[in-house]
This record gives C-alpha cells, sequence and structure tokens, in this order.
C-alpha cells in the first residue's frame, strides 16, 4: 500500500510524499522548497530516501540542493534531458528506476512539451505529472512545443481512466473557468466547478483527479469533440484539422485572454 500526502508550498504548488505505512522513510516529488519537506518529515518521524523530479523549473527543483544538505545519501532522480543540478539518476522513456526506501513500482513517459525533456511517473494506478496535466487544464508551453505537449497528452489520455492524476498545482478553479468559454453548455463542467468550489470552502484539495473525470471536463484532452473543435474554430476563424491544430489554438485562446 502507498500512501501519498501532499505538502504545499509557494502559493499553489503541491509537493507530493510517498510513503509506505510501517516504514521509516519516505519519498518527495517535485520539492520547490525543502522546509516544508523537512517539517513534514520531522512531524512523522520519517527521513528522506528519494526525490522523484518532473523537470527543470524551480518551483519544482528549488528545494533539491538544501535537502541533499539534509539527507546526504538520498537519491535524486530526474530526466535525462534536462540540466537540473543534484540529480543522480537520470531517466529516459520506459525505464522502471528502483527508488530507495519505497515499495512501489513506477514507469517513466517522457511527456515533453512544458519543456523540452518533462517526465511522468506512473505506476500503482497513480500518475505524478508535474506541469504537463493539470486538473482541467495542461501546462503552458515554455521549452518545447505545441505538437509534443498534444502528443503527451494523448499519451495520458490513453492510460486507465481510473488513473489519480497527481498534477503540482491548485489551479482546478480557475481552469474550469477557461473550459466553461470553450464548452459552456456542458454539465459536467458546471458540476464539477459546484465540487470544486464545495471542496475548497471546505479546505480540502481538488487533487488528485481521476483520469475520466479530466477526459469529461479538460478542453485539452477533448480536443476531437465535436463542441471543442467547433469553438476552437470559432475563436480562429477558419478550419481546422483535428489533433494538434486544435489544441494549438485552444491552448493559444487561453494564453492570449484568458491567462
Amino acid at each position: 500500500m502507498l500512501e501519498v500526502t501532499p505538502v504545499k508550498a509557494f502559493k499553489d504548488n503541491f509537493i507530493w510524499m510517498l510513503h509506505n505505512p510501517g516504514s521509516e522513510t519516505a519519498v518527495a516529488v517535485d520539492p520547490g522548497e525543502s522546509e516544508p519537506v523537512l517539517s513534514w518529515l520531522e512531524q512523522q518521524g520519517l527521513r528522506l530516501s528519494a526525490i522523484l523530479i518532473t523537470h527543470k523549473h524551480i518551483d519544482h527543483t528549488g528545494g533539491v540542493m538544501d535537502l541533499q544538505f539534509a539527507y546526504p545519501k538520498v537519491a535524486v532522480l530526474g530526466p535525462a534531458k534536462e540540466p537540473i543540478r543534484g540529480i543522480k539518476v537520470r531517466l529516459n522513456e520506459g525505464d522502471q528506476p528502483d527508488i530507495p526506501g519505497l515499495d512501489a513500482h513506477f514507469t517513466v513517459l517522457e511527456v515533453p512539451g512544458h519543456t523540452e525533456g518533462h517526465i511522468a511517473y506512473y505506476g500503482e494506478g497513480l500518475l505524478f505529472c508535474g506541469d504537463t496535466l493539470f486538473s482541467a487544464g495542461c501546462g503552458g508551453i515554455f521549452g518545447g512545443t505545441h505538437e509534443q505537449m498534444h502528443d503527451s497528452l494523448q499519451r495520458i489520455a490513453a492510460l486507465p481512466a481510473d488513473t489519480l492524476v497527481y498534477c503540482a498545482h491548485e489551479y482546478t478553479l480557475a481552469n474550469l473557468g477557461f473550459a466553461k468559454w470553450v464548452e459552456p453548455d456542458s454539465p459536467a463542467i458546471q458540476q464539477r466547478e459546484q465540487e470544486a468550489q464545495a471542496q475548497l470552502q471546505q479546505g480540502d484539495n481538488t487533487v488528485p483527479s481521476r483520469l475520466q473525470t479530466e477526459l469529461d471536463t479538460n478542453p485539452f484532452l477533448r480536443v476531437a469533440q465535436p463542441a471543442v473543435l467547433a469553438a476552437a474554430e470559432r475563436y480562429v476563424g477558419h478550419s481546422l484539422a483535428q489533433g494538434a491544430e486544435v489544441f494549438s489554438a485552444i491552448r493559444r485562446w487561453k494564453d492570449r485572454e484568458y491567462d
């Protein structure tokens, strides 16, 4: 059994802490800050055995060096195709790394787009996807291309529908606002917005989400749906081919007019 606990950092980041009950160790995913991780470990009476990194941005890597100082034997695993200081094990597509101190098995997926070498970790029915797929949205295109991001999201969409998606930010409500621009008549989006509002009002998180929920409400996974295609074509003012062209249109729409 694997326990996953959110540790909050900055304004809206999640650092995911992975722990097997009965174990004395834990693993941190994308520690942008060290202090929240160190505090959580102390409270739980655990030590850090490994760090998993999805991509190079500082809000996902900024705590690595301090954590290495605090735990000199910690294993740091991350993408082979990005220049990240402190990585000891560099990962590529299909790797199934041995994660010290964790009884769980993950496969590495290369999911470029947000950055050129972004990776995700999939296993145990869970997906740790950094800033590639968000709850009701997706990451901006900073180091890769729109075509890469579309392909990466399609790979994720093909995973089992009951996969729990652990993204790295609490962006759900804002993303649902844009989803309503794209599909204003969607009952599923309206219901999800109500549920997310209730969760946040109660002090809960809206993450993780189930992949099926994303397939039903996330416009960036719904580019083949007629309503999304029609909205994208209205925005650009001309017809679009299926797939990457539709994704690119709605991504640029969000960047230019919503964010």
